[in-house]
């Protein structure tokens, strides 16, 4: 599904003639085709610099060049005073130690090798990816927000900023009690009284702010994670009561598909077929058999989520084969096991509704609501007809490997494939599964009450 990169080849050439001055670069890569055997193409060099005042820190700025710069020296005006600049910088750069920061040169197209900036922001569990996906109370996701960033401050390792985590869980809280009208309005009718609980618990319960506050005036990071986490698991709930189901509408086309509007919970059961055995459980005994749980989530894949339950539920998976690859464990086809043919389906962040047969450009900066990188993501293989479309019963778990990423961290295929749910149970599970073994039941353990079929008659 991917290719990797091996080392490039690199050449520099420089040369004088009369009027003109060139320095031609270039970097040249293998790129894997779909069909077809590699092939090498020349791209913009990116020129790394370090810095040798202090061999404790590295200092390093990338800069990009054409493939080709080409400088006159022959002009007038404003052109002879950029040709002149353009050359000592040129020069400067290739003899000093030191870099040049924020240069752009105008003859310079904007820069194409990415495998994204290194500070791309992407959830990084299934977990996470689940909870930014609920399309819930804008109230309650400025708290969700406040509270997520709290994880990132815990990671700092020596002096932690208690006083801004502090700072994070006071704003959750005001926002909690001011818009207490908005956030339990969101709620429907028949769900006001769990509601009602959950904000109790939100509030002043035993995971909830006021007790985060308490652990954070302790410094007590272990403390501090427990309650945090237990504050983000009610704040999640209380999102999933405000989102009883889609907040867009499907195009009347794809009505005729089976769609889960909400989430779903299907637990499988996986068997090893050697003769060999999963790794115990903490004081148990070796298995032949171990549970795996993926979350479906219907808010931002309704028709592949949709597809996948209805497959489930009618007992299309059980005894499927699995095979293994590097990147993934997936089911082997089906010629009798048949779903629909549903339409490559992917959710843009910071968009409101799907994509249907259209992958991202994450070049530009697109990225979905649900990532594939994230180990245990869950998502069908493409269509042997068409990559528009995804396969109507073949899908895998991705194994992602961050050592195998881009610069950002993401996967090469990422806004490729319809991503539908994550393992959240079981995860460990996956590396131990090897080609042959099967799925010995799945079974739907939540969100029937989701699962839409389509008026057949």
């Amino acid at each position: 599904m991917a290719f990797t990169l091996s080392s490039p080849i690199l050449s520099f050439c420089s040369s004088t003639a009369p009027g003109h001055t060139s320095l031609s670069t270039h970097f040249t890569f293998p790129v894997n085709t779909r069909h077809g055997p590699s092939r090498f193409a020349i791209a913009p060099i990116k020129l790394h610099c370090n810095s040798t005042k202090d061999d404790t820190k590295g200092l390093a700025s990338w800069h990009s060049f054409p493939a080709k710069l080409y400088i006159s020296t022959v002009g007038h005006g404003t052109e002879t005073i950029k040709t002149l600049i353009a050359t000592i910088l040129i020069f400067v750069q290739i003899s000093s130690p030191l870099c040049l920061i924020g240069w752009e040169f105008w003859s310079s197209p904007p820069a194409k090798a990415v495998l994204y900036s290194p500070d791309t922001k992407v959830p990084r569990t299934g977990e996470l990816a689940l909870r930014r996906a609920i399309p819930a109370n804008a109230n309650m996701k400025t708290i969700q927000a406040s509270l997520e960033d709290i994880s990132f401050l815990l990671r700092i390792p020596q002096r932690k900023p208690y006083g801004t985590m502090e700072g994070n869980v006071k704003k959750a809280l005001k926002i909690a009690m001011d818009e207490k009208d908005s956030i339990m309005g969101s709620i429907p009718a028949d769900l006001k009284e769990k509601g009602s609980t959950l904000y109790a618990s939100l509030i002043d319960g035993k995971g909830g702010l006021q007790t985060l506050i308490k652990y954070i005036k302790e410094q007590d990071p272990d403390k501090v994670s427990v309650g945090l986490a237990s504050s983000l698991d009610t704040v999640a709930e209380l999102e999933l009561l405000q989102a009883p189901g889609l907040s867009f509408l499907l195009p009347e086309q794809y009505l005729k598909y089976p769609r889960l509007t909400g989430r779903g919970t299907v637990e499988l059961t996986i068997e090893k077929s050697d003769g060999s055995t999963f790794s115990p459980e903490a004081g148990g005994e070796q298995r032949k058999t171990a549970t795996i749980q993926v979350v479906l989530d219907g808010y931002s894949a309704p028709l592949t989520a949709g597809n996948f339950t209805k497959l489930v539920i009618d007992g299309a998976y059980d005894g499927a084969r699995l095979s293994r690859t590097d990147q993934a464990v997936l089911t082997e086809n089906s010629l009798d096991k048949i779903g629909y043919n549903i339409p490559l389906e992917i959710m843009p962040s910071g968009q409101f509704e799907p994509l249907y047969r259209t992958t991202l450009s994450v070049q530009d900066g697109e990225l979905p609501v649900l990532p594939l990188s994230v180990y245990g993501a869950v998502a069908m293989a493409h269509s042997e007809d068409s990559e528009d479309y995804s396969a109507p019963y073949q899908f895998f778990f991705y194994l992602y490997d961050k050592r195998n990423a881009g610069l950002g961290g993401l996967s090469f295929d990422e806004g490729q494939f319809s991503v539908f749910g994550y393992t959240t149970v079981g995860r460990d599970i996956l590396p131990q599964i090897k080609t042959g073994d099967v799925i010995r039941s799945a079974k739907l353990i939540q969100g029937q009450d989701r699962l839409i079929l389509p008026n057949e008659n």
